[in-house]
């Protein structure tokens, strides 16, 4: 450790919005980050005090902590914001309090395995499973970083999850379904979901801009993060997509249009400008939690097996599937990001397959009505 006074250092923005402070200490670059420049700096006055006082950390004393805030940072700029604070739960309530302070060098594998009994003893497979995948990950960059000779969790047992089984209401339950919401706010979101198999970020993050022609443009998607609302892209390149509207779907938009012109009027000055086509009576966009709440609530109510936004979609690409609609021409217009060989053996039909698709799921959805 060297007890040279160390130099000023440097404060830059990143591409990604962040800020970076480095700093060269015995010939090697120390570097901080910080949202703002303010936070940066902060910690680069730190980093100075431990050199100045000799308390920098010796490279062999690094922690899984340590590791856990380089990986963070180094995903970062790859991932949506959504997952990326996904992560950081994962890694801040399950990992850095039982090994945070752990040194890397004695990550074993046993340590690791014991990690996941108490979330698989309480059932919470799923949660045990994104645990050893974020420290798999973190643990895989410290092998490429030379920080450890070798993964541990490729040592250990991987957590099993099966995802439980959808129930796919029947047509009798869909029938049930649009009788038993008319009229129900949330309905014309509902409805679009059925129609189109859109994600439901992708319908909340849609403008009246997007519908035009008998289809809507999905290029984005939306979700709050830290309570603010966020417009992020799709989740995968063939996301980006243009999706053939069947008539129940357009219909239910020009519900949606009239309902928002009467919230409009009714908010007066206190409607918040957005020309969303999802919102709230005051124009605010809507939270994922409050559609899937309001769904859960219908369900039970109507006597229906619940299903989440999600399981809409879900059950759209059922439908379609059932009355024996090429996986190809499902697939584009799901936006699934790996069609594969079925879909490059029939692209020449995608064509006119998305009006195709319309008709279908629009034909399926008047004859339950």
């Amino acid at each position: 450790m060297s007890n040279r006074s160390p130099g000023e250092g440097t404060v830059v923005q990143r591409k990604d919005g962040r800020w970076q402070a480095s700093l060269m200490l015995d010939g090697k670059r120390r570097t901080v980050y910080g949202s703002t420049r303010k936070e940066a700096a902060q910690k680069l006055s730190q980093l100075k005090e431990q050199a100045r006082g000799g308390t920098l950390p010796d490279p062999g004393k690094r922690t899984v902590s340590d590791l856990l805030d380089q990986y963070l940072e180094a995903v970062r700029p790859n991932l949506k914001v959504g997952t990326w604070e996904h992560y950081k739960l994962i890694a801040d309530t399950y990992i850095r309090p039982a090994l945070g302070k752990l040194r890397l060098s004695k990550l074993a594998p046993d340590r690791i395995q014991r990690l996941y009994r108490p979330l698989q003893e309480l059932g919470h497979n799923r949660t045990a499973q994104l645990v050893h995948f974020v420290l798999g990950q973190a643990c895989g960059l410290a092998v490429r970083w030379h920080w450890l000779p070798e993964n541990p969790c490729d040592r250990v047992l991987r957590p099993q999850y099966h995802a439980r089984r959808r129930d796919v209401w029947s047509s009798e339950d869909l029938a049930s379904f649009l009788a038993g919401t008319e009229g129900h706010w949330l309905q014309p979101l509902w409805l679009l979901l059925l129609s189109t198999g859109c994600r439901l970020g992708e319908a909340l993050a849609l403008t009246w801009d997007d519908v035009k022609d008998g289809a809507v443009s999905v290029t984005k998607t939306g979700q709050y993060v830290r309570g603010q609302w966020s417009i992020g892209e799709p989740k995968t390149n063939a996301g980006a997509r243009t999706v053939s509207l069947p008539p129940a779907g357009a219909a239910a938009l020009r519900r949606q249009r009239a309902q928002q012109s009467q919230w409009r009027l009714r908010a007066g000055t206190d409607w918040e400008r957005s020309d969303l086509v999802f919102t709230g009576e005051t124009g605010r966009p809507l939270h994922r939690a409050t559609v899937a709440h309001a769904l859960r609530r219908v369900c039970d109510a109507l006597g229906l097996p619940a299903v989440t936004p999600h399981g809409l979609r879900h059950l759209h690409a059922s439908l379609l599937l059932s009355q024996g609609l090429a996986v190809p021409l499902v697939s584009q217009r799901l936006g699934h990001a790996h069609p594969g060989i079925t879909m490059s053996v029939y692209a020449h039909t995608i064509g006119r397959g998305d009006e195709q698709a319309a008709a279908t799921i629009g034909s399926l959805l008047q004859r339950t009505r």
